[in-house]
This record gives C-alpha cells, sequence and structure tokens, in this order.
C-alpha cells in the first residue's frame, strides 16, 4: 500500500466509518482495488501521479468495473492528505447513494430486447 493508502485504511478499517465493512487490495476480476465495501458495492481508488499517464487503463477498468454494478470514488494521493475529512464525507455519500439494482431475467428466458447498461 502507498502511504495515502495506508492513511485513508486508518480511517476506514474495523468499520470506523459508519459502520460499513471495507476491504482493502481485494481482487475483482482481474483487477485489484485500492478498498471495496462490498455491501455497497462501492470502490475507493486512490491515484498517485503515475495514473496520469495510465489513464486508458484506468477508463478501460472503470468501465468494466461498473459493467459489474459497482460504484467507483476516486481520488489523488494529495487530497487523501490534505482534504481527509472531505473525502471520508464524500465516500459517506457513496455509500449511502442507492447502489444499482441488478436486471432481473425477463420472462420466457430470452432478453426480448435491448439489455440494460448502467
Amino acid at each position: 500500500m502507498t502511504d495515502a493508502e495506508r492513511h485513508l485504511w486508518k480511517h476506514l478499517r474495523q468499520r470506523q466509518l459508519a459502520g460499513y465493512r471495507f476491504r482493502r487490495q481485494m481482487p475483482i476480476g482481474s483487477y485489484v482495488v485500492d478498498f471495496v465495501c462490498l455491501e455497497r458495492r462501492l470502490i475507493v481508488e486512490i491515484d498517485g501521479g503515475q495514473h496520469q499517464e495510465q489513464q486508458a487503463y484506468d477508463g478501460r477498468r472503470d468501465k468494466w468495473l461498473i459493467e459489474q454494478e459497482f460504484r467507483v470514488l476516486r481520488f489523488w494521493n494529495n487530497e487523501v492528505f490534505s482534504q481527509t475529512e472531505g473525502v471520508l464525507m464524500r465516500i459517506l455519500e457513496g455509500l449511502r447513494e442507492v447502489p444499482p439494482t441488478p436486471a432481473l431475467p425477463r420472462k420466457g428466458g430470452g432478453s426480448g430486447g435491448k439489455e440494460l447498461g448502467v
């Protein structure tokens, strides 16, 4: 974990943020996310300077995670250190937002129309 991730983890571990359970460095598909609250399907990513060079990769990764019905919040390292309370408040807002509802299969087994997307 980076210094910024360790700093944020101090505030997320042991259900410290409104009782929500976060896991760190968890694999989801072929990706490893920084933090995830599975109950609310919320992923928190902390980005350093290297992320500016891999925006295309991050875009594909976020798109795939969203297709799996996760929501992704991203923060810069400096935000985590200089605006910790603001970052925690935004994460809490994300936790309290209604997570996406999985599409229910249609009667008859066929899709019968266009697919629902996120």
